[in-house]
C-alpha cells in the first residue's frame, strides 16, 4: 500500500481533476458565498440551507476526490474519504434532525470566522499563486479538503448559539492533519492549522459565555408541541 505521496505526484492529480470537473469550481464558490450571505442576511432557509452546502462540500470531497481520484495514487485517501463521508452525513443528519443557528455578531467570533472563510475563498488560492500551484495545478475552493476545512471553521464561528462538539471533531483532526501537506511543500494549510486550533479554542470560549442551546432537536420539539 503506498501510504506517501509527493508534491509533484498531488499536483499531477490535481491537473487531472481539476480538467475533469470544470466548471464546478464556479459553483463552489457560488455555494460558498452563498453560505455566508445567509449567515449574515439570516432568513428562515438560512440554517438548512447552510448546513446542507457544508454537507455536499464534505460528502463530494470524501466520493469525488478522495476515494475517484486521489486512492488510485495514495491508499491513504480511502481512510480521508471515509472520514470525510462520515462528517458529510453528520451535517446532513444535523441538517434533518437538528438545527444549527448561524448569524453574524460584532465580536471577535464572527469576525475571525469572516477570515477564515475569506482565507479558504481567495487567501489560500492567493498564496499558490506565488508557490505555483496555478490552475490546472490549483487547489479549488470547497472541492479539495484542505480549502474545505478552512472554510468549515470559519462557517463554525459563524454560528451564534452552541455548537455541537461531534460536528467539530473531524475538521479539527484533519486541521492538525495538514502537517503532512506542510511537510511536502503545501505551505497554504498553515492555515488550516491555524484555523483548526483557534478556531476550536474561539468555539470553546464562545460556547462557554453562551448560556444559549446551539442545536435544537426538531423532533422532540415537535412532540412537545403536541
Amino acid at each position: 500500500m503506498n501510504t506517501s505521496f509527493s508534491l509533484p505526484q498531488f499536483l499531477s492529480v490535481l491537473k487531472d481533476y481539476n480538467l475533469s470537473i470544470w466548471p464546478l469550481q464556479v459553483v463552489a464558490y457560488l455555494l460558498g458565498i452563498s453560505a455566508v450571505f445567509f449567515a449574515l442576511k439570516k432568513t428562515r432557509f438560512s440554517n438548512t440551507l447552510i448546513t446542507g452546502i457544508l454537507s455536499f462540500f464534505w460528502l463530494w470531497n470524501g466520493i469525488v476526490f478522495c476515494l475517484i481520484y486521489w486512492s488510485p495514487v495514495y491508499k491513504m485517501a480511502i481512510y480521508f474519504g471515509v472520514l470525510f463521508i462520515i462528517q458529510g452525513l453528520l451535517f446532513l443528519m444535523t441538517a434533518i434532525k437538528y438545527k444549527l443557528y448561524f448569524g453574524f455578531n460584532r465580536n471577535i467570533f464572527s469576525l475571525v470566522g469572516i477570515v477564515f472563510t475569506v482565507y479558504a475563498m481567495v487567501g489560500y488560492p492567493f498564496i499558490g499563486y506565488f508557490l505555483d500551484h496555478i490552475y490546472p495545478h490549483s487547489f479549488p475552493f470547497g472541492l479539495v479538503p484542505c480549502p474545505l476545512a478552512i472554510f468549515t471553521w470559519g462557517v463554525f464561528l459563524l454560528t451564534d448559539k452552541k455548537l455541537p462538539k461531534f460536528i467539530a471533531i473531524i475538521p479539527f483532526i484533519w486541521s492538525i492533519a495538514a502537517v503532512i501537506p506542510i511537510s511536502r511543500g503545501i505551505y497554504e494549510d498553515y492555515g488550516l492549522i491555524l484555523s483548526g486550533v483557534l478556531g476550536t479554542v474561539l468555539v470553546f470560549i464562545r460556547d462557554k459565555q453562551n448560556k444559549n442551546v446551539a442545536v435544537e432537536d426538531t423532533s422532540k420539539q415537535h412532540n412537545n408541541d403536541r
